[in-house]
């Protein structure tokens, strides 16, 4: 057995059924290795998308998403999807050839300084110096990618060390790192200081992040909620934790939130923040959520808590293991008026639109589709304008909403789906992007026909990168510069026909429900144009 054996022999012992990635000669050995095991290799047609696809997987099935690339370009290409990971703390593990050991620092042909070059956004990273480590680094790799704060960690393999042989192959059965001991359950002190302040809150709120899905506390948190009336909001990534239709839901804060969620922080005499990093597009001014009030932030990263705002309570640990403790905990609280008063500030503070009857109505369109969609279905947005408006009305039943928050990289989504399709095949998944967001990942209708993999995919075409073009007509008084892209669009019925993809084009709201009926009848791959106002604003 050589290196790249062990390599393939490792992503067997994790359970892997898929890769995603592109190859190159420092890489080969491992994709030599691969063809002779039962793992699925996809072929990306850049590499930045196969990490935005691996982070799909992950996402979707709550393992470990695999992607492998060569050495040079091919993982500097790499890196946005590591970062794009990284801010959302998803679990990868990024694999990289890497040139021959003895060239390394010689300046060779497609040598770059991966390990250094992501050093700020990935959990960990490694070089491998000596083939008898493989089994233990991938071990490792797979362990913290998928503990405490997820992440992505990165494995790169010089090509000498792949072809070496590796005298005896043992995969771990355990890891035990003296330096790495993620905190699960929450300090019993602290949960039952919590418990205390709740009694006595009049005002109480939860306001729940991405960290609730990835520690799959979504039903011990809508449990909690329920049993004790307490309302929820949710930051971007924390969408899907409650039900779009449900009583105790009140709606994304931040910039683009609902005014009323923002209000409910705001009035609020306890926050329970769990799973979030009070992060500036959800709290653009921290010292409110401490004014008067108690913050409890509940979080499985130490690092944190209190590192933009300083928590009245602060509790590490898993959410899941947390809510868990709080239902053992027996406590009464009473606070009907205060979501009688949040009832009222969702029914009085809805954002009116006035959209333009010539064109799409992309809320109207959004919500329109999110009804048509299954009741498990997978929501992916994208970035700018079309982000926004899928955060404020797509409507979420059982399935999953799933979008760039912490880094915003446009190009996610469609990747991004292919990803959670191949993670579960029963699913519905639906990729929504902006005319900007699709051109920047077009070129991956090839892997999702040459795969077979069955996504929908719908651009919302305005004509302009349109969140920066609002962001100029807010800021530069319509000086626009450099966000106009209608003589650089392809025609987007020729382009599916190109690849063999059904096209459907909706240029108003009089046929709009028949077309997203049709758009949804098959699980096939699609693609759907949406004409907006090149005007409209989130």
């Amino acid at each position: 057995m050589v290196g790249a054996d062990a390599m393939v022999k490792c992503l067997e012992n994790e359970g892997v059924t898929t890769v995603y990635g592109y190859p190159g000669v420092a890489i080969c050995p491992f994709y030599n290795s691969i063809i002779s095991s039962g793992i699925k290799t996809i072929l990306v047609r850049t590499e930045q998308n196969a990490a935005h696809a691996a982070s799909g997987e992950a996402r979707v099935t709550g393992n470990v998403g695999v992607c492998a690339v060569t050495s040079g370009p091919g993982a500097t290409n790499l890196i946005t999807g590591i970062a794009t990971a990284f801010a959302d703390s998803i679990p990868m593990v990024c694999i990289s050839g890497q040139v021959k050991s003895e060239l390394l620092g010689s300046d060779v042909f497609q040598e770059a300084d991966i390990t250094g070059a992501v050093e700020s956004f990935v959990k960990y990273s490694y070089l491998v110096k000596d083939v008898e480590d493989i089994p233990r680094i991938f071990k490792e790799a797979f362990y913290i990618a998928n503990s405490g704060r997820k992440g992505p960690v990165l494995i790169d393999v010089p090509q000498d060390i792949q072809e070496a042989t590796i005298k005896s192959f043992k995969y771990p059965e355990e890891v035990n790192i003296r330096t790495y001991k993620p905190t699960i359950k929450g300090h019993a002190v602290q949960i039952k200081k919590v418990i205390k302040e709740l009694e006595k809150a009049k005002r109480p709120i939860i306001c729940a992040g991405g960290g609730v899905h990835l520690s799959n506390a979504v039903p011990e948190l809508r449990e909690f909620a329920h049993k004790y009336r307490i309302p929820v909001v949710n930051t971007m990534m924390g969408i899907g934790v409650m039900r779009t239709d449900d009583p105790m839901y009140f709606g994304m804060v931040g910039n683009n939130g609902k005014a009323y969620a923002n209000r409910a922080m705001n009035e609020a005499d306890l926050i329970i923040m769990v799973g979030a990093r009070v992060a500036d597009r959800a709290i653009s001014q921290p010292d409110l959520i401490i004014t008067n009030k108690i913050l409890v932030h509940i979080d499985v990263d130490p690092a944190e808590i209190g590192k933009n705002v300083g928590p009245t309570i602060p509790l590490v640990g898993d959410a899941k293991h947390i809510f868990n403790d709080f239902s053992n905990q027996e406590f009464e609280c009473e606070h009907e008026e205060w979501i009688k008063t949040l009832e009222t500030y969702r029914e009085e503070m809805v954002k009116v639109r006035k959209p333009n009857p010539n064109y799409v109505d992309p809320a109207a369109f959004i919500t329109m589709l999110s009804e048509e969609m299954k009741d498990d279905a997978v929501y992916i947005a994208d970035v700018g304008q079309n982000q926004i408006w899928s955060c404020n009305y797509h409507i979420v039943k059982n399935g999953r909403f799933l979008t760039s928050g912490g880094m915003g990289t446009m190009g996610y989504s469609i990747p991004a789906a292919m990803g959670v399709k191949r993670g579960d095949m029963s699913k519905q998944v639906v990729a929504v992007c902006g005319d900007g967001s699709f051109q920047m990942s077009m070129m991956e209708l090839a892997t999702i026909m040459q795969h077979h993999i069955p996504v929908k995919i719908i651009v919302i075409k305005n004509n302009y990168l349109g969140m920066v073009r609002q962001f100029q007509h807010f800021n530069y008084k319509d000086n626009y510069s450099v966000v106009d892209i209608k003589d650089g669009t392809p025609n987007l019925e020729k382009l599916a026909a190109a690849y063999g993809i059904p096209y459907i084009r909706v240029e108003n709201m009089s046929h709009a429900q028949e077309k997203i009926k049709e758009f949804l009848k098959e699980d096939n791959t699609m693609l759907m144009e949406c004409i907006v106002d090149p005007m409209d604003l989130v």
